[in-house]
């Protein structure tokens, strides 16, 4: 879609945008001294104002026009009068200003360093496995080996395994080493259907989680869905020669510098060394077509979601010749290209308009026909080739999905995927209207550190009477 350059409308001299934005940088000065002087009063009017002449910018933004004079007249006449108002109190005085810079400067210092901490401990409480999650694995594991009945319901019939190829049917995938949490998103997915019958869950999962994984499935009922477990290591396809990822992985720069941290950049934020980046299961979904090669599309939906709709609509989308069906995250926070890619490189510069819109992976509709006829993959493997020395980006499997799905992405309602609830506050009202709901972010459901107000959300769809669940303490 033609729209709105943010670039060009803030370099422009007679941008409304670029008026406001300078109040608002200019308001935010006054407020921080207006709250150091004890003037709260006038601090709430210009916090006030503050929002208001934000949300005119983000409105433009998701309309993808301009800011008119007349729309944007009121704020910016009631933002100059507080400005007017915060210099006759004296707020730009030099003294207020050697005040402001010193204050700035201390609290960036603890910042930074609270920054740091965080960042640490956050990632490495977001990577442990709780104790009642591994014992949960234990259990279903010899389950799978010692339960004489369970292993006759494992034999998969004749009618199973037509269904896993039966185009007419609605086709999901979840690739996921968390039982728990896949079984959420199954049971979530088949609460809120219309016609759980019709529904086939193909869940792929890794050697160590596979009888697991397996057992849970086949001793539990989700209502009519159709459950398939495969495991990575099966794929005899998905090797080195053929996986840029896996090929990169082997290189023992690479490994020095996920695994041990001891990389040439000591100023990589921490998440990014994170060794999940280079999990399989993480970059699975650019290889959907080859996983089923017998499906025409497909709706992927990562682990961590919660399905409060039935997504059955999703299958009779228009995605207009594109492949991906996904909603566009550039509208309130602003998420662009050029917040995930390094345009100081000639590839990306060349390539990549800075102000595309990003969008979310973690519920996407894909059409598989027209993915395999565009070759799809070949693309996010040209592009991953080209970044072996981390320069087009650092990690992780949302900037080369960017690439790999540049001018072939359709965006879909917002209200079909909500983001944030793993790391941020979110209007309950999106709540309400999303189909389904992400915990994208750190503070995961099943954790310790999820955040309390959205957990009931995931809780209600876990059997905590189950008596393997209680077993290990989960809760």
């Amino acid at each position: 879609m033609e729209g709105l350059n943010i670039t060009d409308e803030m370099l422009s001299p007679d941008s409304v945008t670029r008026q406001l934005n300078d109040q608002i940088s200019l308001a935010k000065g006054f407020l921080v001294i207006a709250k150091e002087s004890n003037n709260l009063q006038f601090a709430w009017e210009l916090s006030a104002q503050i929002r208001n002449s934000q949300i005119l910018l983000s409105n433009a933004a998701l309309r993808r026009t301009p800011l008119t004079i007349s729309e944007s007249e009121t704020a910016v006449r009631d933002m100059a009068l507080l400005l007017f108002q915060a210099q006759q109190l004296h707020y730009d005085s030099a003294t207020m200003i050697m005040r402001l810079k010193a204050k700035i400067q201390g609290l960036e210092e603890q910042m930074s360093t609270v920054s740091d901490k965080s960042s640490k401990y956050g990632q490495i409480a977001a990577e442990e496995v709780p104790k009642s999650l591994y014992c949960l694995g234990v259990r279903l594991t010899s389950e799978r080996f010692q339960n004489a009945n369970l292993q006759g319901k494992l034999k998969e019939n004749r009618q199973t395994a037509l269904k896993l190829k039966d185009n007419s049917l609605y086709h999901f995938c979840v690739f996921s080493d968390n039982i728990l949490a896949a079984s959420v998103v199954v049971n979530s997915t088949a609460l809120n259907s219309n016609n759980p019958s019709k529904i086939v869950f193909h869940l792929v999962t890794d050697e160590v989680n596979y009888a697991a994984m397996k057992a849970w499935f086949t001793m539990n009922s989700f209502g009519g869905v159709t459950v398939e477990v495969q495991k990575i290591e099966d794929f005899s396809w998905l090797n080195a020669s053929y996986v840029p990822v896996l090929k990169q992985l082997q290189d023992s720069e690479t490994q020095s510098y996920y695994f041990s941290g001891s990389g040439g950049d000591n100023r990589t934020p921490i998440k990014f060394r994170n060794p999940k980046y280079l999990s399989m299961l993480n970059h699975l979904r650019f290889y959907i077509p080859e996983v089923f090669p017998a499906l025409k599309k497909v709706v992927f939906l990562d682990d961590d979601v919660v399905v409060q709709k039935d997504l059955s609509p999703l299958f009779s989308l228009d995605l207009n010749g594109n492949v991906n069906g996904a909603v566009e995250t550039c509208m309130e926070t602003f998420h662009r290209y050029h917040k995930y890619l390094n345009y100081s490189h000639p590839l990306i510069r060349e390539h990549f308009d800075p102000d595309a819109c990003g969008w979310a992976f973690g519920m996407n509709v894909f059409d598989l026909v027209e993915w395999r006829r565009r070759n799809v993959t070949g693309i996010y493997h040209y592009w991953q080739e080209k970044n072996v020395d981390r320069t087009l980006w650092k990690l992780g499997t949302l900037p080369p999905g960017l690439l790999t799905f540049y001018g072939l992405t359709e965006p879909l309602n917002p209200s079909w995927h909500v983001l944030g609830l793993g790391y941020t506050n979110v209007d309950q009202h999106l709540i309400e209207k999303g189909a389904v709901l992400h915990f994208n972010g750190n503070s995961k459901p099943w954790l310790k550190i999820g955040m309390e107000k959205y957990k009931p959300l995931w809780d209600k769809y876990v059997d905590y009477g189950h008596p393997l669940l209680q077993l290990c303490n989960v809760h």
